[in-house]
């Protein structure tokens, strides 16, 4: 038996496939705008390990998990680099998948790009509309989530809870929406932006629609294991969940997993205070193995703390 902590119901909870010692996994990938970060590093190490667990004890894994190619930052890195947004992006695909190489990681079975599944997202949002979880404006497609059902369940919230915390605090597209919490499903392109045409205008898909689409297209609506970082949690996660669910009636995961986060000397890492570290700088300096071994030294739903002496740490214990 295998038991796995599920943050939808705070729980730890017997796994029970759907199909007999089979897993379908999805887990969030990285926005390819730059090298990831050593955070993003723990992330793609700990469910390679939880993967190769599965594997281990005679499961065959399904394991998606996609690029996401089509963003405000790739769009802005992509102009500064004098580059078109596929090439920029392709640029850092290549270079993830280098770098998690090194540090031992299994390729997925599937790596989806958002660029190839424009169609789909396109068909998937005007479900949406058509049952009236979505409505158009001004170009852009928002998702309804005073109609979801029970909306911010995995981050244990309401949408009154949310509400309350918001503080009135509202962004730039709330005097177009039904209800502040409505998040965008289709953007209306901007002069000069990568675009898509669609049955609402020109434009490209929101973030969180992106990753409902791939992984019910390859693994079905439903799926057993659904991954990423904490800091997914909410919104994006939440809103898969909403928009999913809204479209199929079914469940969307069965389980839910989440890796905690990675600080730098017991500090947050930003770039403002200039501590960002990526993964891709250190595997020039260290051993890809010390760097995996490093970040495997802490259970993934505990906090990791990134520090020199950790690092030498970890290559003496290797």
């Amino acid at each position: 038996m295998i038991k796995i902590y599920d943050t939808l119901t705070r729980s730890l909870r017997e796994f029970v496939p759907i199909t007999e010692k089979t897993v379908k996994m999805y887990v969030c990938g990285p926005t390819v705008y730059n090298y990831i970060h050593i955070g993003n590093a723990r992330s793609v190490v700990s469910f390679d390990t939880i993967r190769r667990y599965f594997e281990y004890r005679g499961y065959t894994v399904h394991y998606i998990s996609n690029f996401t190619d089509v963003d405000d930052k790739i769009i802005k890195g992509a102009r500064e680099a004098g580059m078109d947004t596929k090439a920029f992006s392709d640029k850092f695909i290549a270079a993830f998948l280098e770098d998690v190489q090194q540090l031992g990681v299994k390729p997925a079975t599937q790596n989806p790009r958002v660029i190839d599944y424009m169609d789909e997202i396109i068909d998937f949002i005007q479900v949406l509309i058509d049952k009236g979880f979505a409505y158009e404006a001004a170009g852009d497609v928002y998702f309804r989530v005073a109609k979801s059902e029970n909306y911010a369940k995995l981050a244990n919230k309401t949408l009154a809870d949310l509400e309350a915390g918001a503080s009135g605090r509202v962004d730039q597209e709330a005097d177009i929406k039904e209800h502040p919490f409505d998040f965008a499903l289709w953007k209306a392109a901007k002069p000069g932006e990568v675009f898509w045409d669609s049955p609402w205008g020109s434009g490209r898909p929101g973030w969180h629609i992106e990753c409902s689409v791939m992984a019910t297209e390859i693994l079905g609506d439903t799926i057993d294991i659904h991954g990423g970082g904490a800091d997914l949690e909410f919104p994006h996660h939440t809103n898969e969940i909403a928009q999913s669910e809204a479209k199929t009636g079914q469940t969307f995961a069965n389980y839910w997993m989440h890796n905690a986060m990675l600080n730098i000397n017991d500090e947050k890492m930003s770039k403002s205070l200039g501590n960002f570290v990526t993964a891709h700088d250190l595997l020039e300096k260290i051993d890809g193995q010390v760097l995996r071994f490093f970040l495997a030294t802490q259970h993934y739903r505990r906090p990791l703390n990134y520090t020199e002496k950790a690092i030498h740490d970890a290559e003496t214990n290797l």
